[in-house]
């Protein structure tokens, strides 16, 4: 779970998601050297938060590209991983914001809701679903016609006051 609560690495994560990069890509995007970008793509790649996606020669070398493995099940991960990501997420959104423009469009929604079992499944199903379909509408950063955006959801269940 280290691998994720890593902020680079979860914007690596954040950039995989529009197609499968390079080091060296992945390196020039978020201005870090290569070796830095390799690093946290091993680690990445070793706790299978990100994919291989293919090889490719680079003047007489091999050069993997990764891809972000979204289908990869959380469900195995403890409470305290799951707040460490929840923690990770807080500071990249607060990153994000410092370059967002508020300007825009936004979507915003937060609360405490208490609601039947039956619509709190249907409701994650169908968050689960739009997040699949955005992430299957993702482009390379930077494509032309393209909007950078921000996403971040997170729904869980939480202990009634009586339970805690």
């Amino acid at each position: 779970m280290r691998a994720t609560a890593h902020p680079v690495r979860l914007r690596i994560m954040s950039l995989l998601t529009g197609a499968p990069m390079t080091a060296a890509e992945v390196a020039r995007e978020l201005g870090l050297t290569h070796a830095n970008a390799s690093y946290h793509l091993r680690h990445l790649h070793a706790a299978g938060m990100i994919v291989v996606a293919g090889e490719e020669k680079i003047r007489g070398g091999v050069a993997k590209r990764y891809r972000y493995d979204r289908a990869r099940d959380r469900l195995s991960e403890t409470p305290e991983q799951k707040r460490a990501l929840f923690a990770t997420l807080g500071h990249e959104l607060i990153r994000r914001t410092a370059t967002g423009q508020f300007e825009s469009k936004i979507l915003l929604g937060d609360g405490e809701f208490w609601i039947e079992p039956d619509k709190w499944l249907d409701l994650r199903r169908r968050f689960m679903d739009l997040l699949g379909e955005l992430h299957d509408a993702a482009q390379p950063p930077r494509t032309p016609g393209t909007i950078h955006t921000s996403t971040t959801v997170a729904m869980f269940e939480m202990e009634s006051p009586d339970e805690q």
